[in-house]
């Protein structure tokens, strides 16, 4: 059982990367819900919200969804993911959703061409594949720049503004939730984007070094996983299936 100290105070604040980073106060939220990596797998999201809401009946009072970012590549269906991000969650429940490197590299892609050769390479085609796009064919008939134009094409653009829009970090009190991890002893102003979005290590190792407790996706692990005032809950749903839920209520950590 974990419990945290108060922090009274709102705010959002814009860093010179240009993603936001939100604080919101502990006492807003009678329990707080997290996911992380969904990676195209929107039957397994779907289901994790349908848990959500029903063990939500328990628990008087808003909640709270934070998805820690990666909702493309890897899985099979990452248009119906961001198709489901854009739809509103049920009567009483608020969903925030902070960026993951793939979902910051897609948008970057959609808005430089230069890139696509290089983002394929990173993530791959299962995405473009969700929006009926055969990368394969594409390139051997049209070349990049073709692929290019069928991405503008294709791609709701809605969805880049979506993923434009994600703030790239979330405290409330002494929890940060956060897509990779932080860089250890390093104030969070003082964090970019990029440490916040790509970091391994030294914080696998280290942890965060600072007066906080980190929720974290990012790196796989085969269950949701404890480290130095961390919390690693990417249990690789592309792969595996399992999508953890995480429920914080009473300063107490659980598991759906």
């Amino acid at each position: 059982m974990f419990h945290f100290p108060m922090l009274w105070h709102r705010s959002r604040t814009q860093n010179a990367n240009g993603r936001s980073r939100l604080t919101l106060p502990d006492d807003e939220f009678a329990a707080i819900y997290a996911i992380s990596d969904i990676h195209g797998c929107c039957r397994e999201f779907g289901e994790a919200e349908r848990r959500i809401y029903e063990d939500g009946t328990s628990t008087p009072g808003r909640k709270l969804i934070v998805l820690l970012g990666d909702y493309i590549d890897r899985g099979p269906d990452s248009r119906s993911v961001l198709e489901r991000l854009s739809s509103p969650v049920a009567h009483g429940y608020r969903r925030i959703m902070l960026a993951g490197n793939h979902d910051d590299e897609f948008a970057r892609m959609y808005r430089h061409p230069a890139m696509l050769g290089e983002w394929i390479d990173f993530a791959g085609t299962e995405t473009l594949a969700s929006y009926g796009i055969d990368v394969e064919q594409t390139v051997r008939m049209k070349g990049l720049r073709g692929l290019h134009r069928l991405v503008i094409e294709m791609v709701d653009e809605q969805h880049i503004a979506l993923i434009e829009s994600f703030p790239v970090c979330l405290q409330i009190g002494k929890l940060l939730f956060v897509h990779a991890g932080v860089r250890p002893g390093v104030d969070l102003k003082r964090q970019t984007d990029t440490d916040l979005m790509w970091i391994r290590e030294p914080f696998l190792s280290d942890g965060p070094g600072l007066p906080i407790f980190v929720i974290h996706g990012h790196t796989p692990v085969l269950e949701p996983t404890f480290g130095r005032q961390r919390l690693a809950i990417d249990t690789a749903a592309a792969a595996t299936g399992a999508l953890s839920i995480l429920k914080i209520a009473n300063g107490e950590i659980t598991f759906l």
